[in-house]
């Protein structure tokens, strides 16, 4: 049987996933930058409506569904309330806005953007496939990281001398900040 050398091993591994590390990086870094843009949606167009509304006890889901489909609506309603004197209805590409006392408000329009909001998904896998891709992937990691402590065999940088303190570093300082600031 033929020994496992794991410095092919890793960089196997490593040009294996070069790919997807970057994609994980960049819609990581849209994820954590999310507060200031919202890159899976923008507006492409805001419609100005006037509507009747019946009395508030009379207005529930199926009103909201019923008024979506009048306005061209055909999406799935998410959520529909009424706060502070406005009508909102939450569809998974349009939101509505309509004052209660004047029947005046306005529907948005929204698109996914592209390639970035495919790209978001990265970090909500919904799907078995994705889900144990993704588990395979993070196993990987951790033999990428593994075999990485180890090819650098001996001298002042090695994981004996000064490897294992920056390893540790780098598992208190995540813990360290989720503890202060989480």
């Amino acid at each position: 049987m033929k020994k496992i050398n794991f410095r092919n091993l890793h960089r196997d591994l490593g040009y294996f996933y070069i790919g997807l590390i970057v994609s994980f990086a960049f819609s990581g870094l849209l994820m954590n930058h999310r507060e200031h843009w919202h890159p899976e949606k923008y507006t492409t167009q805001t419609k100005a409506i006037t509507v009747t509304l019946p009395a508030e006890s009379e207005i529930n889901d199926d009103f909201a569904q019923e008024l979506g489909h009048k306005l061209g609506i055909e999406d799935k309603i998410r959520r529909q309330m009424i706060k502070k004197g406005t009508f909102k209805i939450s569809f998974e590409n349009h939101d509505v806005e309509i004052e209660i006392k004047t029947g005046k408000g306005e529907v948005v329009t929204f698109n996914k953007t592209p390639i970035v909001s495919q790209m978001m998904k990265l970090h909500k896998g919904n799907s078995n496939f994705w889900i144990y891709y993704s588990d395979i992937f993070a196993i990987s990691l951790i033999i990428i990281a593994l075999t990485g402590t180890i090819m650098i065999k001996a001298g002042k940088f090695s994981w004996r001398n000064r490897g294992w303190k920056l390893a540790v570093a780098g598992v208190v300082f995540p813990l360290l900040f989720l503890i202060l600031f989480g």
